[in-house]
């Protein structure tokens, strides 16, 4: 799926260990990969506004802000959320949160068709897979459809995420030929067999599959405003603690002085 010619947006990504960043102009996209983790909440707003000026798009032009809501790192996703809300509340444009199993699921379709692994316009499942730390993992399953007379497709739900010990994982059902993620170094075996003739391929939620997603997401009515843009948890934990949320809050703060900042240099 191609970006929107006629659309605008900002995607970025800190679930994970790796910070993944991208804005698109139609077809145009300029990228940026940076370290994640701890680093991640003091790199991700300046990287934001370089690479808008790199691609000499005012925030305020944006259709949307693509962000990876979850599952992943806890700190991760409360810096990708109080981000977006923050910038999002400073240029008043809406947010469009994307699972980041779905984005998982998203690259690796893409990857494995370039290179000649699977066919691009082919029924796929994917068993999306993310080290979820603690001896655990996150797991969703989503199968990639055609569209009859369409050169695009649309993913849809195959089965639900999930976090457990990796043996423990509920395979959805016996036609998963692609697994995908960064769970194979660390669990190997312990993971569920893929299909006789099925793939396991190394991909993470990256800002460019956010943005391949993005159009098909928006045209559902997926968009909130800031205020409603929360990161997704699927562990045992449905709410931020005081402390999490004073975070929160800090960072979303920072992000809207940013803009301001940004907006009255010369």
């Amino acid at each position: 799926m191609s970006v929107n010619q006629e659309r605008r947006w900002l995607a970025f990504d800190t679930s994970t260990d790796v910070l993944f960043l991208a804005v698109a102009r139609g077809e145009q996209v300029w990228t940026q990969t940076l370290p994640g983790g701890a680093q991640a909440s003091s790199g991700l707003i300046p990287a934001v506004l370089a690479l808008l000026a790199e691609a000499d798009m005012p925030l305020s032009s944006l259709d949307a802000i693509v962000f990876g809501r979850g599952p992943g790192s806890f700190t991760g996703l409360r810096t990708a959320c109080a981000v977006a809300q923050g910038l999002a509340f400073g240029a008043n444009v809406p947010v469009l949160p994307v699972d980041t199993l779905l984005a998982v699921a998203e690259e690796a379709r893409w990857t494995q068709a370039h290179a000649g692994a699977i066919t691009p316009d082919a029924a796929l499942t994917v068993l999306a897979l993310l080290d979820a730390r603690m001896d655990e993992v996150y797991s969703a399953a989503y199968r990639w459809e055609p569209v009859p007379g369409a050169t695009h497709g649309r993913w849809q739900e195959a089965g639900p995420l999930q976090v457990g010990a990796p043996e423990k994982l509920h395979m959805p059902c016996d036609q998963v030929v692609l697994q995908a993620g960064n769970a194979f170094a660390t669990y190997g075996d312990r993971l569920p067999h893929v299909a006789p003739d099925g793939l396991r391929c190394e991909a993470l939620p990256t800002a460019t599959s956010l943005l391949r997603l993005a159009p098909a997401l928006w045209a559902q009515g997926l968009a909130v405003s800031a205020e409603q843009a929360m990161p997704l948890y699927i562990r045992d934990k449905v709410a931020n603690t005081t402390a999490e949320r004073d975070v929160m809050k800090a960072q979303t703060v920072a992000a809207k002085n940013a803009l301001v900042k940004a907006a009255t240099q010369p």
